[in-house]
């Protein structure tokens, strides 16, 4: 499964499961196949986001040495979202997905 969020106000994002349903129970939902989020709600998923970020982030991260492979990390997934419920909120429009 995919997750496609939409809004009116910019491009879709789109996730794979895995990574859609680990961004949701960031933000305290329950991974579904359908949901919303709202415009008063979403300065405060870019919170929860942000905050999650830096927690993930750690100076360990940055021993990269060696030619240890490299992976997407959390920042890297979650900023096209983060984007997305800025410019959905600054516009007042809900963020979607499954619809």
């Amino acid at each position: 499964m995919l997750y496609k969020f939409k809004s009116k106000a910019s491009g879709d994002v789109i996730m794979l499961q895995p990574n859609g349903d680990e961004v949701l129970r960031l933000l305290g939902r329950e991974p579904a196949p359908k949901g919303i989020f709202e415009h008063e709600d979403q300065l405060a998923l870019v919170a929860a986001l942000e905050a999650a970020v830096q927690k993930a982030e750690s100076p360990a991260d940055d021993e990269d040495a060696g030619g240890a492979e490299r992976r997407v990390g959390l920042r890297q997934r979650v900023w096209p979202l983060v984007e997305l419920l800025r410019r959905s909120h600054a516009a007042r429009e809900p963020v979607v997905w499954g619809v």
